[in-house]
Formats: C-alpha cells, structure tokens, sequence
C-alpha cells in the first residue's frame, strides 16, 4: 500500500460519499464535488495529488475511507457501493469499444469544460449523459439508496451520475497504480494509518 494508492481510493470513495450525500439530502460538500468534477477532465496531470487539485481535495474521501476501515463509523452502504464500483471498473476493462467510447466522451466534454468551467450545469449534464451512454451499460449497476422524493428529481440524479463517473475514474486510477481489492485486506492497518497521516497534513496545510 502507498500514499498515491490511498489518495486514488479517497477519490472512489469521496465520489460514492457525495452520490450518497445528493440521494440523501439534495446537496452535498461543494469544496470535495469540485474536486472530484475536476478529476474526472484532469487526465494528465503531473502525479495522482494533482489530479484532485492537491491532496486537500479529497479530504472528504479520506475521513470517509478512515471511517470504513477502522470500523467505529463504518457506513455498509458507502462500502457495498465502493465495492461496485471496482467491480464496474473491472467489467469496463473487459468491454474496450465502451472505454474508447468513455474517453472520446471525456474529450469532449473537457474541450467544452475549458470554455464553461468543470463545474458547469452543461458540462455536468455532459458527464451525466456519457455516464448513462457508456457506464450504465454494464454491470453491475451501481445502486444508490436515499431519499424516494430527492431520487425523482432530475437535478440530483444528474449530479448523483457524474459524482459515480468521477469515482470510476478514481478506481481506474487505482487500478493503474497496480491497486487490488485483496490489498486493502491483508493491509488494511497501514492504509489507515497513511489515509490519517495524509488527512493531517491537508488539514495543517490549509490551516
């Protein structure tokens, strides 16, 4: 297990934590949904902290990774959909015309992020689209439990699909940085501690 591993899974993480955030309340921490919207068009960025804009930017994803490792504030529902997700990583691996069909997508939608900013009401309506025309294809299908009224609104499900876009891209990360589902098993105690020591240093950091 290393820092750039664990910083790639406070993104998957992060990004189910705020899909989970809009089901249940609407709304969701803005500061951690712009970095996590940022990711996803940041495809060539000089090390895996710059893909988040710093390791501040997933702060989010690693209070939420501690907790679901050292088991005092575990959310089963957060881990069951962060499961999928790798899973969803896996199974898009193995289908190559839906991946090249993901990344022309991304091209695009980078090109129109430059001229309205990644955090756009278009250009999240762009993440969602390709989200629903390429991801929702395979399996499995990531479930997202909250509030029946929130789940029919059409603002909060396109949020909800581009924050789950933004954790693919987090689980690919990870996958490239030669992370496995078995690691975080056998170890499980050092991914906490370099989860906590890095969350510490964002924090004095920032201040």
């Amino acid at each position: 297990m290393t820092e750039e591993r664990v910083l790639a899974l406070a993104g998957l993480f992060q990004g189910v934590g705020l899909a989970c955030q809009f089901a249940r309340e609407g709304r969701c921490d803005e500061t951690a949904l712009d970095a996590s919207l940022a990711s996803i068009l940041r495809r060539e960025a000089p090390s895996v902290a710059a893909v988040y804009g710093g390791v501040a930017g997933v702060r989010l994803g690693l209070r939420q990774l501690i907790a679901q490792l050292d088991g005092r504030e575990r959310d089963f529902t957060l881990t069951r959909m962060a499961v999928a997700v790798l899973r969803l990583e896996r199974s898009l691996a193995r289908h190559p015309a839906v991946l090249e069909r993901l990344q022309q997508g991304l091209e695009a939608v980078q090109a129109q992020a430059a001229r309205l900013g990644h955090d756009s009401a278009e250009v999240i309506a762009r993440l969602d689209a390709l989200y629903t025309a390429t991801l929702s294809t395979l399996q499995p299908r990531i479930l997202v439990a909250g509030d029946p009224d929130l789940l029919k609104q059409p603002a909060v499900v396109i949020r909800i699909r581009a924050c789950l876009l933004a954790a693919v891209r987090s689980a690919v990360l990870w996958r490239q940085l030669g992370g496995r589902r078995w690691q975080l098993l056998l170890h499980r105690r050092r991914c906490c501690m370099l989860a906590r020591g890095l969350l510490t240093g964002a924090i004095l950091d920032r201040g």
